[in-house]
């Protein structure tokens, strides 16, 4: 019985997820969710208390998932061009992966990120570390850590909004190198 729970809350799950990156989790219902689902909405109420609690959940789980997943990757590497290197392929492998969660987490305009709190571990604090310890290392000039990220993840994230949209049909991944290099630029050079 509790297997056919967990199947049915899975279920839920990745049928909510799909509707919130494709309508927007204002826009989605708990009866939608339920229809798509192929279950009653009273199923749903017995996994999540509410759309917005299932939404946050959704978020919360799988956002720091991948930024702890992206913290132990970049510690397996010295230097701040390898440790971006892994943290950009992994990104880009995650999208490949699951383009529908990797859009809900990073791509998706919505009111989760505004209950992300500061001692939560995210992808973007993760990538602000590792580029203030390339700081500290001398590996690049200091610069303000927020907007050297911020460009960052501006370069990996546009690129995928391009593939979501279909505008590249590349898998990212094939892509990584390129994104690899180009992240590379957007840091400051010794001298400017």
């Amino acid at each position: 019985m509790a297997r056919n729970g967990n199947h049915t809350k899975e279920l839920i799950e990745r049928t909510a997820l799909k509707l919130f990156v494709d309508k927007g989790i204002t826009e989605t219902t708990i009866r939608d969710i339920a229809t798509a689902a192929g279950v009653a909405e009273g199923t749903l109420y017995r996994h999540f208390a509410s759309k917005d609690e299932l939404a946050w959940e959704l978020f919360q789980t799988n956002y720091i998932t991948f930024a702890q997943e992206l913290d132990h990757l970049q510690q397996r590497y010295d230097t701040l061009k390898d440790k971006l290197a892994a943290m950009i392929r992994q990104f880009c492998a995650f999208f490949d992966r699951d383009p529908v969660l990797f859009s809900y987490l990073l791509l998706a305009q919505h009111a989760q990120l505004k209950k992300v709190t500061p001692e939560m571990v995210t992808a973007v604090t993760v990538l602000q570390k590792v580029i203030a310890q390339g700081m500290a290392r001398r590996e690049v000039p200091e610069t303000d850590v927020e907007l050297a990220a911020a460009m960052v993840m501006g370069v990996v994230l546009q690129v995928a909004v391009f593939r979501a949209y279909g505008r590249i049909t590349n898998n990212l991944s094939d892509l990584s190198e390129t994104l690899v290099t180009a992240c590379w630029r957007v840091l400051p050079e010794e001298g400017h």
